[in-house]
């Protein structure tokens, strides 16, 4: 088990130094390629669309576990250490902190030179709304909304499942977020075919989402921002975001920086509204954006240190 701990330590310093390993393989590039063609396949012979996109939901994770579970244990016959060193590897990148970080400060770099026009393309690259016309509040907002619900999907998800399974299990559950991210959209192509990827991604990430309603908490006190406002918030607002898991940290980030988040967006051009979570103590601002990455980066730490602390315990009971 201590081999598994040290994986994960590791893969995580790894991701603050590095991100995302651009020049090496990456296993979500080949789940993408998975769905796509499994998707064209399955659609071409399942006439059914919920049992076709059912099976694509079911057999993509399962094959990504099997697959991954059997090289690792293949690389550890070559040699003892190739299979920690490939297993921190995949564990590295399955995590995306300091990716979500910089592409959150971009937005704030290009705002604080007042060049609205940079700030509106880079949250473009990471958010489904429509940017092209937002003032500077509501693309402050889609930043920290974002840093929020993303602090789930592309931190504590995938830590939580390697501790609980090391690099097969953190993998399949990317699977199963990159299911969700290519075809779990309710519009008319994948209302049906993608039904079951989106409620799976729900299950998979319910209890991390809820873990961010204690460590983004946490983490805002010590960070001197409103821990007490948050946990509140958390538990009076977190429940009306129609997702059932990204409203608990967009609300606990809400009243931690005592603003209000949700409200309408666009997308494609159609109107959507989301409930308001928080309440108005002040207007957003820039500066909101680099408090919001301090509070996920330091509740990354904290999930991780109590995470690792409570494997080895149970480890070694």
């Amino acid at each position: 088990m201590i081999a598994r701990e040290a994986e994960i330590a590791v893969a995580f310093l790894l991701d603050l130094l590095f991100g995302d390993p651009l020049l090496l393989p990456h296993p979500v590039v080949g789940m993408g390629k998975a769905i796509s063609r499994g998707e064209v396949w399955l659609r071409r012979r399942i006439s059914n669309q919920r049992l076709a996109g059912g099976l694509l939901a079911l057999t993509l994770p399962t094959g990504v576990y099997l697959l991954s579970w059997g090289i690792l244990e293949g690389a550890g016959r070559l040699h003892p250490l190739l299979k920690p060193l490939l297993g921190t590897y995949l564990i590295f990148t399955c995590i995306s902190l300091r990716g979500l970080i910089k592409e959150a400060r971009d937005v704030y770099e290009a705002l604080a030179v007042n060049d609205l026009g940079r700030a509106r393309a880079e949250l473009a690259q990471i958010v489904g709304r429509d940017t092209q016309d937002l003032p500077e509040g509501e693309v402050v907002r889609g930043a920290v909304e974002t840093v929020a619900e993303n602090s789930v999907d592309g931190i504590l998800s995938p830590l939580l499942f390697a501790l609980l399974g090391g690099a097969p299990l953190a993998l399949a559950y990317k699977a199963v977020n990159t299911l969700d991210s290519m075809v779990g959209y309710k519009n008319e192509r994948y209302l049906d075919f993608g039904w079951a990827s989106a409620r799976l991604d729900d299950l998979a990430n319910w209890i991390p989402a809820r873990l961010t309603g204690l460590f983004i908490p946490l983490s805002a006190a010590l960070c001197a921002m409103k821990g007490k406002a948050s946990w509140k918030i958390r538990w009076r607002d977190g429940h009306l975001h129609p997702s059932p898991n990204s409203g608990i940290p967009e609300a606990a980030m809400a009243g931690a920086l005592e603003v209000q988040l949700g409200g309408e967006s666009h997308y494609r051009g159609r109107l959507s509204q989301k409930p308001l979570l928080g309440d108005p103590a002040r207007p957003l601002e820039r500066e909101d954006i680099l408090r919001a990455n301090r509070i996920v980066k330091l509740a990354s730490f904290l999930f991780l240190l109590v995470g690792l602390a409570l494997s080895l315990i149970i480890g070694s009971s």
